[in-house]
């Protein structure tokens, strides 16, 4: 890889870390479900008329838009606003490589190798000692929100898998447009409509700014060039990058947010880590996609956010 591919990719990881924190700053201008279709709404549109028409069935988008963009995401803004921090949320989100697999298994018949499985069982070690730490000094509740979002894009990661999109960009700008009339509907339900109002009448340039970051600069940069670099080089070169997503995430949450990383919390950093670079890189795993999957196993790492190996933001997602 040359060293300006490897720079773009480090940016591209270091954006979609970034990304948590400034969640967590839009978290405090708009209620989560309103936010949260506030930036799929901005990552569709206009992108949506520049990049052509969808390149899979409607049925894969529609699948994906709603397990990706209303659970996953859902998930993971009402947890970090319920209490979650975005450091921690960043790395636990990781464990999506266990559920990808564990779901992979039981619906395309993919069995894990035994270093796969050693991976496995290394970051779910990873996530108990970070459910430990965080249960000793914020909301349980909302951290089980955002394993849960991890469970929605092993979910997500799989049917991405299965419609095997040959462009990411076209095809995560494409799922953008199902999740903002569900997590509309979903907000005016359950945050209401004066709050909603409230939020969007109090609109300045900070939360305009966090809405355009984790749209565009996230979404739409962040995908593109992620996919950009799986066309130049193999997924296992590539995919290895989305592992700084967490390091980048805890850093800036640190300086920015003045998150404390306790020493639980580097402990289950580096299980976690870890656990999914054994999971996700081993030798045998990248010989069984390339197998079954050929060319469009390029497109399946689109990114942490919507992912296909290392299944590693999307964002949202798109991350």
């Amino acid at each position: 890889m040359r060293p300006s591919h490897l720079l773009l990719a480090v940016l591209v990881a270091a954006t979609w870390g970034v990304n948590f924190t400034v969640i967590e700053i839009g978290l405090d201008h708009f209620p989560p479900l309103l936010f949260s279709a506030l930036r799929f709404l901005a990552a569709a549109l206009p992108a949506v008329f520049f990049v052509g028409r969808p390149k899979v069935a409607w049925k894969w988008i529609a699948a994906v838009g709603l397990v990706l963009g209303v659970a996953k995401f859902g998930l993971v803004f009402q947890g970090m606003d319920a209490g979650m921090p975005a450091g921690l949320s960043s790395l636990v989100l990781q464990i999506q490589a266990v559920f990808t697999a564990v779901i992979a298994a039981a619906v395309l018949g993919e069995r894990p190798t035994g270093v796969r499985a050693l991976g496995m069982v290394v970051a779910v070690a990873g996530i108990g000692v970070a459910a430990v730490d965080e249960g000793a000094s914020g909301p349980l509740g909302a951290f089980l929100m955002v394993v849960g979002a991890a469970a929605a894009w092993g979910l997500s990661n799989v049917l991405t898998r299965r419609a095997s999109p040959p462009d990411a960009l076209n095809f995560m700008v494409w799922v953008s447009t199902v999740p903002v009339l569900p997590l509309l509907a979903l907000s005016l339900l359950t945050e209401g409509p004066s709050r909603d109002l409230a939020a969007l009448r109090g609109l300045d340039w900070q939360g305009t700014g966090t809405i355009l970051f984790v749209a565009w600069i996230s979404t739409v940069f962040g995908f593109g060039a992620w996919g950009w670099l799986l066309h130049r080089h193999p997924a296992s070169t590539v995919a290895p990058f989305s592992l700084l997503v967490p390091v980048f995430g805890m850093s800036s949450a640190a300086v920015f947010l003045g998150e404390e990383v306790t020493p639980l919390r580097w402990c289950a950093a580096a299980l976690l880590v870890g656990g999914v670079a054994l999971t996700t890189l081993s030798p045998g795993a990248s010989r069984r996609v390339r197998v079954r999957v050929h060319v469009p196993a390029r497109t399946e790492a689109a990114g942490p956010e919507s992912t296909g190996r290392v299944l590693a933001p999307a964002e949202e997602s798109v991350r």
